[in-house]
């Protein structure tokens, strides 16, 4: 009898696995057609040069394209590594490295981008998988979150002693080796911008949010 059990067992359980991968990407898509339209927003003009900027390149690494920086800033930071929250998505004090071009194990800080509070881009990337693996010690899922933030969300970004507040200020969808996104949308503004990979559990694009510092 057991026999005739086990290949229902086996159905069942990839027919669970098949709902758990797929309900993310259906939600994702979902987003993309109805909520994403209203938030997108164009970060700067993708057709100044968008390819080639100084000292930035894409990497690919086991089939996964990362932008990293050789850029070096004239005066090292203080801190080696400072936190970020977002309270919309209960992420709190999540890590982020100083100039790093690395982020399995943190939130990583493109070289040579601007610190919190500077004029500039803080540019903040970090992984992101099905959203069921979401937890604040798993930075492999770590960004998974990010399609639900929305305008006006708050992002803490607490930096050698101080707490610096940004505003959502809208989300855009871009491919792997767009660069042009670690710039900011203007020379005299204070901006953050964190980028992960969507569709859930695939790395083809690239979600970015961008933010301002509160005030400026």
């Amino acid at each position: 009898m057991l026999h005739r059990f086990i290949p229902l067992f086996m159905l069942g359980i990839g027919v669970f696995v098949l709902v758990q991968v797929l309900m993310p990407l259906i939600s994702f898509k979902i987003w993309e057609t109805f909520v994403y339209s209203q938030q997108n927003i164009t970060l700067v003009s993708p057709t100044s040069d968008s390819k080639s900027v100084l000292g930035v390149s894409v990497e690919t690494r086991n089939n996964f394209p990362v932008i990293t920086s050789n850029n070096k800033r004239a005066t090292p930071a203080s801190y080696e590594t400072f936190n970020i929250a977002i309270p919309s998505i209960k992420l709190e004090g999540a890590e982020v490295f100083v100039d790093s071009n690395t982020f399995d194990n943190h939130l990583s800080h493109l070289p040579g981008s601007a610190l919190p509070g500077e004029k500039g881009n803080v540019f903040i990337s970090g992984h992101s998988s099905l959203p069921q693996f979401f937890r604040q010690d798993n930075y492999k899922a770590i960004f998974s979150k990010l399609p639900d933030i929305k305008k006006g969300d708050l992002i803490v970004v607490t930096a050698g002693g101080q707490k610096f507040e940004y505003i959502v200020k809208g989300l855009t969808i871009v491919n792997p080796m767009e660069t042009w996104v670690i710039n900011p949308p203007d020379e005299a503004g204070r901006y953050l911008t964190l980028m992960t990979c969507v569709p859930p559990g695939l790395n083809t694009k690239r979600l970015t949010v961008l933010a301002k510092l509160k005030g400026f």
